[in-house]
């Protein structure tokens, strides 16, 4: 009986160490692939094109890991599934630490996807009737984003104390009366056709065919905006070589050029 224990035991030791082994963070070996998360467009591609053109040259092996919203990237990330992801700005990611309850990484800003105000019932924001229906992102960071985005542009004010992930409840004045209907960023393209106006994320404005230099009604400016969106990790990983290494290429003049040939001012590079 004891030398039954003593080799159960010794199995179980053995299967622990193997686990351990096999949930180890990629970042242990420098030379695995860097595992990133992205949302599809303009992310998705922008890796890309690092991966294709940069990378090889530079000794960097890419996985590029393509999630369609904005929470299984960070839920990838705090799993281990994925050493980095590029997909969030620094207000999107304090919501989702206070909320998790997870400590992220933010490692470096890349670029920039103006947020617009969109519409296919309206020419102007002087035109927006009264009692208007405007569809704004569902998620804190991104709500309080298109608030200001529309006290910006005078159709609200936000009280003087309002968070960055203001809610209807921080507007001040709101003169015409306007409805808010928070929506998943997803979805806020499709409901061009349900609402007056819709404040639109520019990555799913891109691949709904806007574009904010073109269609929207009023766009965020790149100067002093804190909405860049940039490379995260878990603090334990914000010095792994692969990330310094990617953060590099991202940053560089090659990839500059390629956003703004590629997006023309609907995507811009954070200064």
């Amino acid at each position: 009986m004891l030398r039954k224990l003593t080799a159960a035991l010794a199995s179980a030791v053995l299967l622990a160490g193997l686990t351990a082994c096999g949930s180890s963070s990629a970042s242990d070996d420098p030379d695995a692939p860097l595992k990133v998360a992205v949302n599809p467009v303009p992310h998705g591609d922008i890796l890309k094109y690092v991966k294709d053109d940069l990378a090889g040259k530079a000794g960097l092996k890419l996985e590029i890991v393509t999630f369609s919203d904005y929470q299984q990237p960070n839920t990838a990330l705090k799993e281990g599934q994925v050493t980095a992801n590029y997909f969030q700005h620094v207000p999107f990611m304090e919501e989702f630490e206070k909320k998790s309850g997870t400590k992220l990484a933010f490692v470096a800003p890349v670029h920039l996807e103006p947020l617009g105000v969109y519409s296919k019932k309206v020419k102007s924001l002087q035109a927006v009737p009264q009692g208007a229906t405007v569809a704004v992102p569902n998620d804190p960071a991104n709500e309080g984003r298109s608030l200001k985005l529309l006290a910006d542009n005078g159709l609200i004010t936000l009280k003087p104390d309002a968070p960055t992930s203001a809610t209807e409840r921080d507007v001040a004045s709101n003169p015409k009366g306007l409805k808010f209907k928070p929506l998943k960023a997803a979805q806020l393209p499709r409901s061009l056709e349900d609402v007056d106006l819709s404040v639109i994320n520019g990555n799913y404005a891109i691949e709904a065919g806007l574009a904010p230099n073109r269609d929207a009604l009023a766009a965020e400016k790149a100067e002093g905006n804190p909405y860049a969106n940039g490379i995260v990790t878990l603090p334990e990983d914000k010095d792994d070589p692969r990330v310094k290494k990617l953060v590099q290429l991202l940053q560089g003049p090659e990839v500059k050029k390629f956003v703004e040939d590629k997006y023309k001012g609907s995507v811009l590079i954070a200064s």
